[in-house]
């Protein structure tokens, strides 16, 4: 069965949230009384469920010590965070294309779903995808395989007919417990041995390359 779904990773993928992510991982430290990392040693970060972040960071599985951090994390998030965030060059025109093309697109990301529909309405995005998913505040569907999987079901989708984009191994993971094709970008956080080492199918070093790959390839 051709591909006819598209799914799109948000942070690394479709926009680079540094500025946002990194402040607000620093405000909460700073905020707990841990000692505060540069921003650029908190490129790891961005990816993975923010609760395993701050498990490593505070070298803890205490759930009240990570609530509390989560909880300050999102109070900065929530209000400024969320906007400190830039599209990646070409974004619009290659979803456009892909739009053009026939193919379904949905939003698939760990970030909890409530601000990843806030940051495709702030960007002008909403119109060119079909849905937006991601995570419950409490967590639910962070795990990138759960919420494929979620996506799958709610919109009845065949994993034969769908395409997961995204750039870190989390993406890859993820879409293989499911059978979805994977194109892994290097423009994001991800390496091309990262994202290779968990069996990207296909992989795309720059946005236009995704478009080119989903077309002509898939």
């Amino acid at each position: 069965m051709l591909a006819s779904t598209i799914l799109f990773d948000l942070d690394g993928t479709l926009s680079d949230p540094k500025s946002g992510i990194t402040g607000c991982i620093r405000y909460a430290l700073a905020e707990l009384g841990y000692e505060v990392p540069d921003a650029d040693e908190l490129h790891w970060c961005i990816g993975p469920p923010i609760k395993d972040s701050f498990s490593w960071l505070l070298k803890t599985s205490d759930e009240t010590l990570l609530e509390q951090a989560i909880l300050l994390y999102r109070r900065r998030f929530s209000t400024v965070g969320l906007f400190e965030n830039s599209l990646y060059p070409q974004i619009p025109e290659i979803l456009k294309a892909i739009r053009f093309a026939g193919y379904k697109t949905f939003v698939a990301t760990s970030k909890p779903q409530i601000y990843a529909t806030q940051i495709i309405e702030y960007f002008g995005l909403s119109l060119l995808f079909d849905g937006v998913y991601g995570s419950e505040i409490d967590g639910t569907r962070s795990i990138k395989g759960d919420l494929i999987h979620h996506i799958l079901l709610t919109e009845n989708l065949s994993a034969s007919s769908v395409v997961m984009v995204g750039d870190r191994k989390y993406d890859i993971i993820g879409a293989k417990l499911h059978n979805v094709t994977t194109i892994g970008v290097t423009y994001g956080y991800g390496t091309k041995e990262e994202l290779q080492a968990h069996g990207a199918d296909l992989i795309a070093n720059s946005p236009d390359e995704i478009s080119k790959l989903i077309i002509h390839n898939l």
